[in-house]
């Protein structure tokens, strides 16, 4: 906690500084007063009638129209000079306005030092993260998906060989977004218990996932193996019905999603939706 307020106040310190050195930056550039406006114009004014000039010798204006150039530009450097000079910053003003922002930033950094020693608890030691988890297993009800997958971590930590926890810890890092995570977890629990086919269909999802919705080589074997243990994995059937219709084989896509639809009401959306994309069989299919 000392490093913390030690390097919060280094942080204010610094922050003060810019904002005295930006003051007098701003505030010290060198402005040109009326007498260098007056030369600066002048000179301008000049400029332009010598290449007034320069054109009248090349014959480009003669005449009425080099008297109404010279006119113009006459009016025109006439009217810049009524403007009036720019104006001169005042840089005790500025300066002035910096160190009450100054003085607002440390009074800010006072006041929020204060809540925290009246409400806070700055005697208290960062708590471990194991205790953390500890604390979370105590409520394993209560516990969002990525707490509830670091419960399931230790868990499955302490006990490598239980296929529970190796499957429960599949499905927590797969709700708490963690794919690759659940993939590995459910290889193990497919290890441990290689008949169950729930774990296989579980773990083509999760490479399923890893993989943007793609069934690769690996899912593709995860969700056969589940179909062969268990005919009634409707997921595995679901992706499984993807890939054959994206290898244009119609007749395969009828025999895995059959089943599928057979299990859906007839108003889900999820039949629906199936329904319409089952490609038609050929004459020789069926």
């Amino acid at each position: 906690m000392l490093i913390f307020w030690t390097l919060t106040g280094l942080a204010c310190a610094l922050a003060g500084l810019l904002i005295l050195s930006a003051a007098r930056v701003g505030g010290g550039a060198a402005v040109p007063g009326p007498e260098a406006d007056e030369v600066a114009r002048g000179r301008a004014l000049a400029r332009d009638l010598e290449e007034l000039d320069r054109m009248a010798a090349r014959g480009v204006l003669a005449g009425t129209e080099l008297e109404a150039a010279r006119a113009e530009v006459a009016r025109r450097h006439l009217d810049a000079g009524v403007a009036g000079p720019a104006p001169v910053i005042d840089t005790a003003a500025r300066l002035r306005q910096a160190r009450w922002i100054l003085a607002g930033t440390g009074a800010t950094a006072l006041v929020a030092l204060a809540l925290y020693m009246g409400v806070g608890s700055p005697g208290v030691a960062d708590q471990p993260y194991a205790r953390r988890v500890a604390e979370w297993a105590e409520t394993p009800g209560m516990l969002d998906a990525p707490r509830l997958a670091a419960v399931m971590e230790r868990e499955a930590a302490s006990r490598p060989d239980n296929f529970e926890a190796q499957s429960l810890l599949g499905a927590a890092r797969f709700e708490a977004g963690d794919p690759i995570g659940a993939a590995s977890a459910l290889r193990r629990a497919a290890m441990l218990r290689p008949d169950d086919a729930q774990t296989w269909a579980r773990l083509g999802e999760a490479l399923v996932r890893t993989q943007e919705g793609e069934v690769g080589t690996d899912a593709e074997m995860a969700f056969m193996r589940a179909l062969e243990l268990d005919p009634g994995q409707l997921g595995a059937r679901y992706f499984l019905g993807e890939l054959a219709l994206q290898r244009g084989e119609a007749a395969r896509v009828h025999e895995l999603w059959s089943p599928l639809i057979a299990a859906l009401s007839p108003i889900d959306p999820r039949r629906i939706d199936l329904e319409s994309r089952l490609p038609p069989l050929s004459g020789g299919e069926g």
